[in-house]
């Protein structure tokens, strides 16, 4: 009979702790004032991790739809995107994830 090695591995099921903190939701306003171009550049500048078609399609669902989903993050984070995206010219909210 053939032993395949005497070590059994067992994989712990990782325990997801739920954070307390609560997610905000960045969210970009269509305006008629900017193009699409510079929309789409902003948020690549202002929210590094976003791809190109990301932004593309961020600007697209607001210019669409009338506002478009940025990005999920922590309060500190979505405060900051938001009033960045402000100070360029673009109108941004947020709001608490439910």
């Amino acid at each position: 009979m053939a032993s395949h090695g005497g070590s059994v591995v067992v994989e712990k099921e990782t325990q997801r702790i739920r954070k307390t903190s609560p997610k905000y939701k960045v969210l970009l306003h269509n305006d008629p004032v900017n193009t699409m171009e510079y929309v789409v550049l902003t948020l690549r500048e202002v929210v590094p991790q976003l791809s190109e078609q990301d932004a593309l399609a961020i600007m697209l669902e607001a210019h669409n739809t009338g506002v478009g989903l940025v990005i999920v993050c922590d309060l500190e984070p979505a405060e900051f995107y938001s009033e960045t995206l402000n100070s360029k010219g673009l109108t941004s909210t947020i709001e608490k994830e439910n």
